[in-house]
């Protein structure tokens, strides 16, 4: 079954579908709200966020319309507004730490993370992506990660599709800048006084 026969049978009263419908999508969702949350050092709450992605998207399935995008780019609207809403109500600092669901944790060695990260170049290329803008961030993870059109991508970020472009230009720009001093050999230039020795 497509995508849009399943919403058709959900809309008509076979709800059991909709589990279907989120396991097609439920690994690339939260995936994509795992790495948004990452440079707030709030990837705790990726599978909260990734779960109430999906009941807001069942809550509002009945108004969804496959003339104005397609499911994925719903979807994926749907889980980036469910993240900023939170990155927005953590900045506010009305929540205390303790409330807030966030457990502070040291990285370990033996973190599931590391056995995925097999190399220290894929973390520094994590770690530059996460130091993006939030629209570059978003824009790069939907395209390199997800791999996204840039159609699907400027529909999910309200953007034009050469707004689009031109974030995927600066953020690959600000990826490659970071890690320069990373994956390049400095050329340094002689000294005066080391000249002609």
């Amino acid at each position: 079954m497509t995508d849009s026969q399943l919403i058709r049978e959900i809309k008509e009263g076979n709800l059991e579908l909709y589990s279907e419908l989120m396991s097609r999508y439920q690994r690339k969702i939260l995936a994509f709200v795992y790495h948004m949350l990452k440079s707030s050092n709030m990837e705790l709450l990726a599978e909260d966020l990734c779960s109430e992605t999906f009941y807001k998207a069942f809550r509002s399935l009945h108004s969804f319309r496959e003339v104005d995008a397609s499911f994925s780019t719903w979807l994926y609207t749907i889980a980036r507004n469910t993240v900023l809403s939170e990155l927005r109500k953590q900045r506010s600092g009305n929540v205390p730490l303790e409330e807030s669901g966030i457990v502070p944790v040291a990285p370990s060695e033996d973190a599931p993370e590391y056995a995925v990260l097999r190399s220290e170049r894929v973390m520094l290329v994590r770690d530059a992506i996460n130091n993006l803008p939030e629209k570059q961030r978003s824009a790069i993870i939907l395209r390199e990660y997800d791999q996204l059109d840039y159609q699907e991508i400027a529909n999910i970020l309200g953007q034009s599709v050469s707004s689009v472009k031109s974030l995927l230009f600066r953020a690959r720009s600000s990826v490659k800048t970071q890690l320069e001093p990373y994956f390049f050999e400095p050329v340094y230039e002689p000294y005066e006084g080391m000249k002609n020795r």
